[in-house]
Order: C-alpha cells, then sequence, then structure tokens
C-alpha cells in the first residue's frame, strides 16, 4: 500500500465523538487485512506507572507476550517494588522513576508510552504529566473523577500530538464483540428489555489493603466507577444510542466501612424512543450479567465482564467461543493505534460520555431526582 493510500485510508477511517456508541471493537478487525499489508512496526516502549495487583498479574504479563510492545519502565511511589519488577523484566536503573521525578521521562528515548494504572483519583494528574512529557498514555478506567478533568486530558493530549486511550479491555472479549455484532446488524431484532449488574462484595480486609475504593477523593462514587462504567459501557454498545435521562438511587448498609462512599447504587437509563434499561453496581453483593429480551428471544453473558470465563447465549443457543487474553489483544492493538496501523476505539472521548453518564448517576442519587442527559 502506498504511504497516500494508507493516509487516505486512515482519514476515511476516523473515529468521531458522535460515533463513539457505534461497534469500535469491530472496526480494529476492518483494519487487520490493511495491517498485514504494511511492515511490521517496531514495539511500543512503555513504562508502567502504579505496580499494583492489576499491573502486576496483568498489564505487565499482557506487554511482555504482545507483538507489539515491550515493558522498558516502571513508574512508581512504592520504592521496595523496584528491584523485583527490573529483575522480573530486565528494567535498568535509568528506566525507573518515582513519582516525584517522573516528568524526567521526557528525555527517555527509551520510553514511547505510559500505561497508568493507578486509582481515579490521580488519573488526571499522571496522564496530564506524562502527555506534556511527550509520551503517548494508555489510562486505565474510568478516566477520571469529573468531565473537566477528562476535557483537560483530551486537550492535553490534543496539544502534544500524543495518543490517549483508555484501557477497555472488553473490546477484545470475544463474547462482548459477538453481542455488538448482533445488536449493531439487528440479528435478532430490537431489544425489548436489558438489565445490567456488576456488583462485588469484597471482605471487610480488602478495604483496608485498598482504602482507595471507598474514599471519595480517590475513587468516582466508589464501586460504581471501578465496576459500573462495565454497564455504562454495555449499555452504550448494546443500545447503540445516547440516554436522554437518568434516575438513580443509593445505599450502605455496612455503614462502619462506607463513610465517604455509597455501598450500594442501580440507576435506570431513559433511551430516545422511550425504552428504559436497568443496572447495579457497587461493593455490596455480587452480581455480574448482561440480559437481554429481542424480538427473537433473550441473549445474555454471566458471567459479563471477566477476564477470561465469560459465557452466555443468543436466540441461537449457547455461545462456544474460545476465551482469549483480553489484555494481550488490547495491548497489542493500542500499540498499532500509537503507530497509526489502526484507529483509537478506546478514545478519550469514550471515556469522558461515560464519566459523564456516571457523574450524573450520582447526582440523581444524591438529590432524589432525574437527571436530563445532554
Amino acid at each position: 500500500m502506498s504511504e497516500i493510500n494508507r493516509r487516505t485510508f486512515i482519514k476515511k477511517s476516523s473515529i468521531t465523538a458522535a460515533s463513539l456508541f457505534s461497534s469500535e471493537a469491530l472496526i480494529a478487525a476492518a483494519w487487520s487485512k490493511r495491517v498485514q499489508s504494511l511492515e511490521k512496526p517496531d514495539p511500543v516502549k512503555i513504562a508502567i506507572l502504579g505496580l499494583g495487583g492489576y499491573a502486576t498479574n496483568w498489564i505487565a504479563p499482557a506487554i511482555q507476550q504482545a507483538e507489539y510492545a515491550k515493558l522498558t519502565g516502571i513508574i512508581s511511589g512504592s520504592p521496595q517494588k523496584y528491584p523485583i519488577w527490573q529483575e522480573k523484566y530486565q528494567i535498568p536503573d535509568a528506566n525507573v522513576y518515582s513519582y516525584d521525578d517522573l516528568e524526567q521521562i521526557a528525555n527517555n528515548p527509551e520510553i514511547d508510552c505510559v500505561y497508568v494504572v493507578t486509582p481515579p483519583g490521580n488519573h488526571a494528574e499522571f496522564t496530564i504529566k506524562c502527555l506534556n512529557a511527550g509520551k503517548h498514555v494508555i489510562c486505565e478506567k474510568p478516566m477520571a473523577r469529573s468531565e473537566d478533568e477528562c476535557s483537560l486530558m483530551i486537550q492535553t493530549a490534543k496539544s502534544v500530538k500524543k495518543s490517549l486511550q483508555l484501557g477497555y479491555r472488553l473490546y477484545w472479549d470475544p463474547h462482548t464483540v459477538k453481542f455488538i455484532h448482533s445488536m449493531r446488524d439487528m440479528e435478532f431484532g430490537a431489544w425489548k428489555t436489558l438489565k445490567t449488574g456488576f456488583s462485588s462484595r469484597p471482605n471487610d480486609s480488602n478495604f483496608q489493603r485498598k482504602k482507595w475504593r471507598i474514599e471519595r477523593a480517590m475513587s468516582l462514587g466508589g464501586g460504581l466507577g471501578e465496576l459500573g462504567v462495565y454497564c455504562v459501557q454495555s449499555a452504550f454498545y448494546l443500545v447503540q444510542n445516547y440516554p436522554t435521562l437518568v434516575e438513580a438511587k443509593s445505599w450502605t448498609k455496612r455503614t462502619n466501612i462506607f463513610k465517604e462512599v455509597p455501598e450500594h447504587w442501580e440507576w435506570e437509563l431513559t433511551w430516545p424512543d422511550g425504552r428504559k434499561s436497568q443496572h447495579n453496581s457497587g461493593w455490596g453483593k455480587y452480581s455480574h450479567f448482561i440480559h437481554m429480551e429481542t424480538r427473537d428471544g433473550a441473549m445474555e453473558l454471566e458471567p459479563a465482564y471477566s477476564y477470561s470465563g465469560n459465557k452466555g447465549y443468543t436466540p441461537q443457543g449457547q455461545l462456544t467461543l474460545q476465551n482469549i487474553f483480553q489484555q494481550k489483544l488490547q495491548i497489542n492493538s493500542q500499540c498499532l493505534t500509537i503507530r497509526n496501523r489502526r484507529p483509537n476505539i478506546t478514545s478519550g472521548e469514550m471515556g469522558r460520555r461515560d464519566v459523564k453518564i456516571i457523574t450524573a448517576i450520582m447526582k440523581s442519587a444524591a438529590s432524589n431526582k432525574a437527571v436530563t442527559l445532554t
């Protein structure tokens, strides 16, 4: 493919904010043949910022296994973790940074991109610092604590001409992609009802280790931002539209633990044609499902949002899809985006859209009033 034709293809295939609720996960697949005709790009050299459980058990192994990525640096506020990571991934001292000196990555050509894996309360700060240092950023969800913070992150990425992507791994999950396909193509007709739930009930000691999960300043509504964002996401990609109204409620039973954020969240979204969908999330019970009624029958995933082991059915019967290493495919695809080989299907605009809905849920629950979405 000539460079001119490649650029034309990229331009015609670009995603706008207005199309965020369409099937972003499918767009990347359409690029696969084009990617094969180009020279293999150099691996994207990635530093991980935040060395907690998710970074340790999922993101680092994904980068290590990904064809188009290489783990070259770490940034952490826990110096006791440095030698462990350095030995395991052969990271030199020159590529190890603390939160206090992370701006110095600007002078390090061994880092192309930073994957931010910290609590939401400092996503905006760290993302903006890394972008201003001239690095691409992949930021975990939820994107930030407010729509304004998200907008500042997006504006910064545009001003420095760097890629900003979100860690929405389910766009590479076969079960999720199947459901997106089916609803986009109206395979089973229009939806009649939609219910989703993603809640968990960690034991009390978990909150002692991960206090940020129940802190107002470091989370986005506690379990609502951490887990409920998946329900918000699935509502968008299944309905393929933008809701007009949200009505929510929240409550707490374990008041000795949940002093700053609610334990339970429930909300109802009204869509432009008047249909309504119901959703729940939080840290007070277990739920892990998508259930839809369509013209031709039921569609369900349970579990729906796991790293692996998702399963379900459609009106055609049980799904027999292979579970894959979602994060590995995510990293590979996002690195190709950085190398201008694929469109950005998990953009900052998408992250801001989701934060807007989550903050509206919080506002509705706090006021006991429905909130209009624009």
